[in-house]
């Protein structure tokens, strides 16, 4: 594979942008192999992503709180700007981040943070990266709008309309972000198709090497970036969506060239936000509080389920070893009934 430099890569955290099912967990997994760290805790794969997703869930289940605490969530249309909170609250934010970045990555030198809740948090998480005296490299994935609706159509229900418009906000929010960074825009059917070739984008683009590329590397992650990872082929018209079909294709078509080319210009992104921003005054009042409840009502079932799995499990602890202290009890019962029979 041809390497953009022979340098050794200076240390840097690796921040995978973008939005929810649009191929980040493909691209962590990639860096990861590559030599960049994953946390500690990694949340597991299940039946909508069998790989793994390669997400911090401390960090995530963190992000998710930090979203409802200005009153949002993860699926909330209008999660885009950044609004921090009141000085003294977002700093005590930004304290708690730090100390869990610090738990989950230690001493780590090229620490890999994958949670696309980072990029509507990104200045929270780049204020952590700061605290830390951690330089930040950029790699944004590009996929399909469509096929990221697929997706959470199939997962969680949501209609066309809003998947589109939510991949928007994500979107605009990881390429405004992360502006005076170094930054990498990768087509995730560029990369199935020909991961080698997206290196040479990544790398070129850091302006370093990635920490631990070699042919083993190369050989796992020739095993794992295979066609079956690709779930839904995003086809059909996607400026026919209702009423966010057109600037979707707007957005989509900037970062389908960003991610063959040269950046373009800004400007049908700004617009794109100009329009979110419209659409937010508009609706947001009525929309982001309902999000902001059902992300509260889940989490609070999510806990009350882990509550009684816990309870389960210690139930049937007990009554496992309850069932042995009824099988030792019967056996000294018996040898006690024998020494009174040779009596």
């Amino acid at each position: 594979m041809a390497r953009t430099t022979t340098r050794p890569a200076k240390h840097g955290a690796y921040l995978v942008l973008g939005m929810h099912r649009s191929g980040t967990s493909a691209a962590t997994q990639l860096l990861a192999l590559a030599g960049a760290e994953l946390p500690q805790n990694v949340m597991p794969g299940d039946e909508h992503n069998a790989r793994g997703y390669f997400e911090p869930w401390k960090i995530a289940l963190f992000n998710d709180e930090r979203l409802r605490a200005g009153g949002s969530a993860w699926d909330d249309v209008f999660a885009l700007p950044y609004a921090p909170l009141a000085k003294a609250d977002e700093a005590a934010w930004i304290a708690r981040a730090t100390a869990l970045y610090r738990d989950e990555f230690g001493e780590a030198r090229f620490p890999l943070l994958k949670d696309p809740r980072v990029s509507v948090l990104a200045p929270l998480w780049r204020a952590v990266l700061k605290d830390v005296g951690m330089p930040a490299r950029v790699v944004i994935p590009v996929r399909s709008p469509l096929a990221v609706a697929g997706s959470l159509a199939r997962r969680d229900g949501f209609p066309v309309e809003k998947s589109v418009l939510l991949w928007c906000a994500y979107m605009l929010a990881a390429e405004l972000y992360s502006r005076d960074l170094p930054r990498a825009f990768i087509s995730y059917d560029g990369l199935i198709a020909d991961w080698r070739a997206e290196v040479v984008r990544i790398e070129a683009a850091h302006g370093a090497p990635l920490p631990r590329m070699s042919p083993h590397a190369e050989r796992e992650i020739d095993a794992f970036l295979t066609g079956d990872l690709r779930h839904n082929a995003g086809t059909g018209d996607l400026a026919a969506v209702p009423t966010v079909g057109p600037m979707a294709k707007t957005v989509f078509d900037w970062f389908a060239a960003a991610a063959v080319g040269p950046h373009p210009p800004l400007a049908p992104l700004e617009a794109a936000a100009a329009q979110i921003a419209e659409l937010k005054a508009k609706m947001g009042p009525f929309v982001s509080p309902v999000t902001c409840a059902l992300s509260a009502a889940r989490a609070e079932l999510d806990e009350a389920v882990q509550d009684r799995a816990r309870d389960a499990f210690h139930t049937r602890e007990l009554e496992t070893e309850l069932a042995l202290l009824r099988r030792e009890r019967a056996a000294i019962e018996a040898q006690v009934d024998n020494l009174l029979a040779a009596r």
